[in-house]
C-alpha cells in the first residue's frame, strides 16, 4: 500500500507517542515511588512494552503502515531497496518518541516531583553491565530477533488478511523484553531510546540524574546495524 507524505509523519508520530506512553509509562510504574504498581517487576515490563506497541501500531498502520521504529523501516528499506520515504518515517518515529515521553512524564508528574533516585532508566535504557562491545552486540542480536521474523510475518497471507499481524509482533516484542532484554534493557528501537533520552535531559524532574550521552550511540547503532543485516538475511533465505 501506498502512504502519502504527510500520512506518514502523522502515523508514525501518532503511533510512536503511544507505543513510548505505554512503554515509558509501565517502566514509570514499576520504578517510581507512590505508584500503586511500584516493584511489580520485568514481566509486567515486558507486557507493557508489548501492549504498548500494539496500541501503536493498530492505531498508526491505516496512515503509514506502524513501522513506528527505525530499525523496521531500515531492515524494510534493506529488503526492498526502496529508501525515498525512509527519512519520512525516523522523523515521525523520533517526533513521536519525544511526545510519548513528555506525556508520561506528564501523567505521572506528582511522582516525578517526589522522586528521590535517578530516573533516565524509565525513559532510555540502560545497561547493567557497560560493555560497549557486549551491549552493541545484544542490541544487534536481538534486533534481529524483531525484524527477521517480522519480515517473514509478510509472506503469511492469513496474517495480514486476519489482520493479527501487528498482534504477532506485540508479542514478538513481549518474548524479546522476556528472552533478550536482561543485559540492555532491548532498545531494538532507535527512537525508542534517543527521543526520550532528549526529553529526559530537559525535564524538570528532581535528583534525575545523568542522561548518559556516552552510552546513547550504542541503542541507536546495534539496532540499525541488525535491521540491515535481518534484511540481508531475509533477502538471501526467502
Amino acid at each position: 500500500m501506498e502512504f502519502s507524505n504527510g500520512d506518514i509523519i502523522v502515523g508514525e508520530i501518532i503511533g510512536t507517542a503511544i507505543l513510548i506512553l505505554f512503554g515509558a509509562g509501565v517502566c514509570a510504574a514499576v520504578t517510581l515511588n507512590h505508584s500503586k504498581a511500584k516493584a511489580s517487576g520485568w514481566i509486567v515490563i515486558a507486557f507493557g512494552w508489548g501492549f504498548g506497541v500494539m496500541a501503536g501500531a493498530y492505531t498508526a498502520a491505516p496512515l503509514s503502515g506502524a513501522h513506528l521504529n527505525p530499525a523496521v523501516t531500515v531492515g524494510i528499506a534493506t529488503d526492498t531497496g526502496e529508501w525515498d520515504k525512509v527519512p519520512l518515517y525516523i522523523i515521525g518515529q523520533l517526533v513521536g518518541a519525544a511526545l510519548g515521553a513528555a506525556l508520561t512524564w506528564l501523567t505521572y508528574m506528582a511522582q516525578f516531583r517526589a522522586n528521590d533516585q535517578p530516573t533516565l532508566g524509565i525513559f532510555s535504557t540502560v545497561p547493567e553491565i557497560r560493555n560497549p562491545v557486549a551491549n552493541l552486540l545484544t542490541e544487534i542480536i536481538a534486533t534481529i530477533g524483531l525484524v527477521l521474523p517480522l519480515l517473514t510475518f509478510g509472506l503469511n497471507k492469513g496474517l495480514g488478511d486476519s489482520g493479527t499481524t501487528i498482534l504477532v509482533v506485540s508479542f514478538l516484542v513481549v518474548g524479546i523484553g522476556l528472552s533478550l532484554g536482561g543485559p540492555t534493557g532491548y532498545a531494538i528501537n532507535p527512537a525508542r531510546d534517543l527521543g526520550p533520552r532528549i526529553v529526559h535531559t530537559v525535564l524538570p524532574i528532581p535528583r534525575k540524574g545523568t542522561s548518559d550521552w556516552g552510552y546513547a550511540w550504542v541503542p541507536v547503532a546495534g539496532p540499525l546495524i541488525g535491521a540491515v543485516l535481518a534484511g540481508l538475511i531475509f533477502n538471501l533465505a526467502f
